[in-house]
C-alpha cells in the first residue's frame, strides 16, 4: 500500500511540473535570482522568452504553429500544441 501511495504521489508532481519554456516557467524563472539558473534554464529562457517573444504554449507560440507547416512540426511541436493550443 505503501508503495502505491508513493508511486501515485511522484506521477501527481510530474503532472505538475511546469515545462521549460512555458509562459509559466518564464515568470518563476524572472522571479528566481539568476545566480541560481543553470546553463540550460539561461539557454531556455533567452530562446523562449527573450528571443522570440513566444513561450511556449502562449497565444503568440499557438498562432505561429498553426500556420507553420504539419510536415514541419516536431514531435515537442506537436505535442505543444495540443497541450496548450486546443485544451
Amino acid at each position: 500500500m505503501r508503495h502505491i501511495l508513493l508511486i501515485g504521489s511522484m506521477l501527481f508532481l510530474a503532472a505538475c511540473s511546469v515545462e521549460p519554456g512555458s509562459e509559466k516557467w518564464c515568470l518563476l524563472k524572472e522571479a528566481q535570482p539568476k545566480t541560481d539558473w543553470t546553463g540550460s534554464d539561461a539557454i531556455t529562457y533567452a530562446r523562449n522568452c527573450l528571443i522570440d517573444g513566444s513561450a511556449l504554449g502562449s497565444a503568440g507560440w499557438c498562432k505561429d504553429l498553426s500556420n507553420k507547416p504539419k510536415g514541419e512540426w516536431t514531435t515537442n511541436d506537436m505535442t505543444g500544441y495540443a497541450r496548450y493550443c486546443i485544451m
